[in-house]
């Protein structure tokens, strides 16, 4: 099965700025990414989609396929980016059978994990597999709404009286770690969770997504230490 990654880029960031060419562990964000994907020989192209030439530059200098430009209403701040996977897919040269998005702001991921994910896309019948790690939080117990008076009420009321986290459900926190996706399922959609969706649960050590300064000191650190933890 034809296996095309994705890694979505766009210019402008207001969290950290330019944060996908910061330079992290001694090279640009997005280089992490780009490198390690080549280097895992899991895909059959590696392909960056980007409205900015200073990314495209250093992509291609990395290896990576720019074979079009992401129109600039597909990379603004409020742009919806499940548009811009399917730009991609109706934009890019040859036809595939697995979509992979790579979001470069997960510079930790182990490309072992990855082809057990695309391993079990191929074995369940699914319209994507994506990563999911445990929360320490549960909407029925410590997440909470605040209204203007700055009075709080739990997100979600139980039947229950929970008092401590260990009695509350499980929770998942969605991951940009990777998203294996069916093109014809993205394609036809209007996002993600409209369809079947596996969670492929992850250890948090290699799930730090980086949207501001502090997640970027904290994943730099992290990786870092790799070899001690």
């Amino acid at each position: 099965m034809k296996k095309i990654a994705f890694i979505f880029a766009r210019g402008g960031s207001k969290g950290l700025p330019n944060k996908n060419t910061l330079d992290f562990c001694g090279k640009p964000l997005i280089a992490h990414t780009i490198h390690e994907s080549i280097a895992s020989e899991i895909f059959d192209d590696v392909v960056v989609s980007t409205d900015d030439e200073v990314i495209a530059k250093i992509a291609r200098e990395y290896g990576a396929t720019v074979p079009f430009e992401r129109p600039k209403e597909l990379a603004c701040d409020d742009s919806d980016e499940w548009q811009s996977w399917k730009h991609a897919i109706k934009t890019y040269r040859d036809s595939f059978d697995i979509f992979i998005s790579l979001p470069c702001t997960s510079p930790l991921r182990e490309y072992s994990d990855i082809s057990l994910m695309i391993d079990k896309y191929k074995n369940i019948e699914c319209d994507a597999v994506i990563g999911i790690t445990k929360s320490n939080h549960n909407p029925s117990f410590n997440m909470v709404n605040k209204n203007s008076e700055g009075v709080i009420s739990l997100l979600e009321k139980s039947d229950n009286n929970i008092f401590r986290r260990q009695d509350s459900d499980k929770c998942y926190n969605i991951t940009t770690y990777a998203y294996i996706c069916n093109p014809q399922f993205i394609q036809e959609s209007k996002n993600l969770l409209s369809g079947k969706i596996y969670g492929y649960e992850l250890e948090k050590k290699v799930c730090v997504d980086i949207d501001d300064i502090d997640d970027f000191k904290f994943a730099e650190f992290l990786q870092n230490n790799k070899g001690n933890n």
